[in-house]
């Protein structure tokens, strides 16, 4: 438990790298445009006008000194009073900018916040829906799980790269304004500013670096991280945790990687720090050197004390202004890398890809589905989940799958569903490849139920109309369906009968046991008017007799359509019309219940197993 974590590759981007990614910001503005234009749109001129106000604010400043040195040192004018009006006119102003800068800025801060809201709840929109395009398989792999947790992770950082990007404008052409002050000047001011800016850019620059490939190799332990952090701390998880006493082992093992984290965060800090020190006093030694510079032309009479304000202010905004673009273009071009992970996640294509001219669905299936010398492994593994698959399923057939854990019989009905496609072989229905009807419509015509099936922290009803959610508001069909599962007995126990909240996640919610679930599970199944059911061990959580009654309904329920079903109990399985082996992902026999009794093989070796049990 003490070991510490492998970290993966930290070597910083270089500066070609960084500057490479800025191309990732084209991107990132159409984006933001599309999030909301009018916003973005009013965000942009809000800014331009901003970035005016604070060489205005210097050079009416610089007049109101020159005036008041003026009145000091000169001989007022009898009854001139042109020129203290002037003066007052000047300060009226000056309070006027300072008041319309104010307020811009908090109306720039306002519309970054609400813009930055509606980006990530955009972009979060972006990524569900491209993740409903991606495969199953897909989402069994360690590496893109990596990615989608990146990207997951931009929807709410880029929201501040957003803000500093308009800042970035901003700054520039405020600094433009500005130097174009200094240079009128004198032109030495401002490569004595570059000259003191640059090393703290290229310091902030390099520690960017180090914190992102840290972050990017850290990826795969802040998941554990996240997932200790869940089980540490759920409802779900509580029992088994106080039961098996498994609360020190689950800290143990989180402290270990978040000290970790810790480790490597402290060790870039405590460096940043004490080089950010070094260049802060380069930077400060700069600025006072022009400082003193301007005093002496001041002093030798060569400008005026409101020039003196003038320059030494523009100065000192222009250091601020330009140290802040630099680093921050440090931190935008490091946001641009991590924007490659956001696009990187919708550059990912699904390989189950429709076909240009779809077969329609058969509106009778007189054939059935037929699997020819069918296989299929999963993303980076050499074992064959399934292999040398061939058999039928006729139409209006029971089928029933039978085999010991980890046999294939979940896998072969994913590739029925076409939630696979066959590493080898191919499935066909009515002759034709499942590859040449549209998948969506394939899939509308299959119900499934999976032994891992959700539930969902929502209403009793709400739970049933998963299974065809576009009838969602259809209460006849949700509460026959409700009917058929026999689910429709939990609701008279209800105290908000359809409308009660399930689990406990959410106030009023109300837990139910395993075997209530699994009944809303099966509704789900009868939600859609499908040609083919599909049941993944549905009835584990049942009683024998409830299991019973349950596919007495099924039996009833599915008559001239076809059924595959999974189960461990051979009571259930034998009222299927044909029972199919698997082992070791391979089809051992196949045949009825009476067949494979006589015939003396794997089947009749289980059952009678299973049968010694209740003896």
């Amino acid at each position: 438990m003490s070991r510490r974590p492998p970290i993966q590759n930290t070597t910083p981007l270089t500066l070609r790298e960084r500057l490479a990614a800025l191309r990732n910001l084209p991107s990132f503005f159409k984006l933001v445009w599309e999030t909301n234009p009018k916003m973005t749109l009013v965000n942009i001129i809000l800014r331009i006008i901003r970035s005016a106000l604070p060489l205005l604010i210097l050079y009416v400043g610089k007049l109101i000194i020159d005036h008041v040195v003026h009145f000091t040192h000169v001989a007022k004018p009898v009854g001139n009073l042109m020129e203290e009006h002037e003066l007052w006119m000047l300060v009226a102003i000056e309070f006027g900018l300072a008041i319309l800068a104010d307020g811009l800025t908090r109306a720039i801060m306002l519309r970054d916040s609400l813009l930055g809201d509606l980006f990530a709840n955009h972009t979060s929109v972006k990524i569900m829906k491209h993740a409903a395009t991606l495969d199953l398989d897909q989402f069994e792999d360690a590496v893109f799980y990596d990615k989608l947790e990146r990207a997951r992770q931009q929807t709410m950082g880029r929201t501040i790269l957003l803000s500093q990007i308009m800042a970035q404008v901003q700054d520039i052409i405020t600094m433009l304004f500005l130097a174009v002050g200094l240079m009128a000047f004198n032109p030495w001011l401002i490569l004595l500013l570059l000259i003191a800016i640059l090393p703290a850019f290229m310091g902030e620059s390099y520690f960017n670096d180090q914190n992102y490939a840290l972050s990017r190799s850290q990826t795969p332990q802040r998941r554990e991280l996240d997932y200790l952090r869940y089980l540490g701390a759920s409802d779900d998880t509580a029992k088994e945790l106080k039961m098996f006493g498994l609360s020190k082992f689950i800290t143990d093992r989180f402290q270990v990687l978040s000290n970790t984290f810790y480790a490597d965060n402290r060790k870039i800090s405590i460096q940043r720090s004490i080089w950010g020190t070094v260049f802060a006093i380069l930077g400060s030694a700069g600025y006072y050197g022009a400082y003193i510079f301007i005093i002496a032309q001041t002093i030798n009479g060569k400008i005026s004390i409101g020039q003196l304000t003038f320059l030494a202010g523009s100065f000192r905004q222009l250091r601020s202004i330009l140290e802040n673009i630099l680093s921050r273009f440090s931190t935008v071009a490091q946001g641009a890398v991590y924007l490659s992970d956001f696009f990187e996640f919708f550059e990912i294509r699904p390989r189950l890809l429709p076909p240009t001219n779809p077969r329609p669905f058969p509106k009778q299936i007189l054939t059935g589905f037929t699997f020819e010398n069918v296989g299929f492994k999963y993303i980076h593994s050499e074992r064959w989940a399934n292999r040398h698959l061939n058999f039928s399923l006729h139409p209006g057939e029971k089928l029933a799958l039978v085999g010991e854990n980890g046999a294939g019989k979940t896998t072969l009905v994913k590739l029925l569903a076409r939630l696979y496609d066959p590493t080898e072989g191919r499935i066909l229905l009515e002759g034709y490849d499942l590859k040449e009807y549209d998948l969506t419509e394939l899939r509308q015509h299959i119900g499934i139920i999976f032994q891992d099936f959700l539930r969902y922290q929502m209403t009793f009803s709400q739970n049933i109309a998963t299974g065809n959610i576009n009838e969602q508001e259809n209460a006849e069909l949700i509460e026959n369906a409700a009917k058929q599962s026999l689910a429709d007995e939990l609701v008279k126990r209800l105290p908000d009968g359809y409308n009660q909240m399930l689990g406990k996640r959410f106030a009023d919610g109300i837990e139910l046991s395993g075997g209530e679930w699994q009944k809303i599970a099966i509704a789900r199944a009868y939600m859609r008017d499908a040609e083919l059911l599909i049941l993944d061990e549905p009835t584990s959580a049942l009683d024998a007799r409830a299991e019973y009654e349950v596919f007495q309904r099924f039996t009833e329920l599915t008559k001239g359509r076809s059924a595959v079903l999974i189960s461990h109990r051979f009571s259930t399985v034998r009222m299927a019309d044909r029972i199919l082996v698997l082992e070791k992902g391979e089809m051992a026999e196949i045949g009825s219940h009476t067949e494979l009794l006589a015939k003396g093989g794997r089947y009749a070796e289980l059952f009678n197993l299973q049968a010694q049990g209740y003896r």
